[in-house]
């Protein structure tokens, strides 16, 4: 997923397998810059880098910023433990573009012109949710989300301080509730809590994410259309995230 700012480098986020495809309207001659938000390292959400075109070439440059880890091990070197023999035969370092690295936490930080604010939020290991501001628009992107395990709808600090208000929020919706009661300690929440999460916080639009790979499109439909009479009662918008699709997000009064 990437986020286009006028006058800005790419910003990405995350570095899965569509990573690949954006690569492929991006120039290739080494003068590709952007960065990328990267929530946590799980390999949905990180391994489309070392098939990114763009980087493969010398002089072009990728700024990724990440957790780091629980065992205190920095972003670089955890990603190096994966992205090397015998796992993958090129490591990081070998790539022809330049990767740097840099940790965060709890933490504010302006990238160019963009507000940027990383909380971890509840997940399995070390996960951030970030939130992007710039020109007055704000864009909340929690793909990978723990609900309580209790099934509970309830949240922390850290989370409303990435959704409070937000023009956009992307967020997970991967489990049913028959499906969150097998596996309520994987992670992820219901679109459900999603939705509640998005009232509560006033958002202005949902897209609800990170969809089971066995969900088809008339499962997804089906949940758009129940998710739709619940948002719209309670004020905001909300859709089903889609491959390929492009967003243009207006702030609101």
């Amino acid at each position: 997923m990437s986020l286009a700012i006028p006058g800005e480098p790419p910003i990405l986020f995350d570095l899965g397998t569509g990573l690949r495809y954006f690569g492929l309207d991006q120039p290739t001659d080494g003068s590709f810059r952007g960065t990328c938000l990267l929530t946590h390292l799980h390999w949905d959400h990180a391994q489309g880098l070392p098939f990114f075109a763009p980087i493969l070439r010398p002089g072009a440059e990728l700024d990724v910023y990440g957790p780091t880890q629980e065992d205190g091990r920095l972003l670089a070197h955890a990603v190096g433990t994966f992205l090397s023999p015998p796992h993958f035969p090129v490591a990081i370092d070998a790539l022809p573009g330049r990767v740097r690295f840099c940790d965060l936490g709890d933490d504010d930080i302006r990238i160019g012109g963009v507000e940027v604010r990383s909380r971890l939020i509840p997940h399995v290991g070390n996960t951030l949710g970030f939130r992007v501001s710039v020109g007055g628009v704000s864009i909340a992107y929690l793909p990978d989300h723990q609900q309580p395990i209790d099934g509970s709808f309830s949240t922390v600090s850290n989370v409303r301080e990435l959704i409070d208000d937000v023009d956009l929020l992307i967020h997970d919706a991967q489990f049913t509730p028959e499906e969150f009661a097998r596996k309520r300690d994987w992670g992820h929440c219901t679109p459900e809590y999603a939705l509640w999460l998005a009232r509560e916080a006033g958002v202005k639009q949902l897209a609800l994410f990170h969809h089971d790979p066995l969900r088809d499109d008339d499962a997804l439909d089906s949940m758009e259309r129940c998710s739709r009479a619940f948002a719209t009662a309670s004020g905001f918008e909300v859709f089903a995230a889609a491959e390929g699709q492009t967003l243009v997000v207006h702030s609101t009064p």
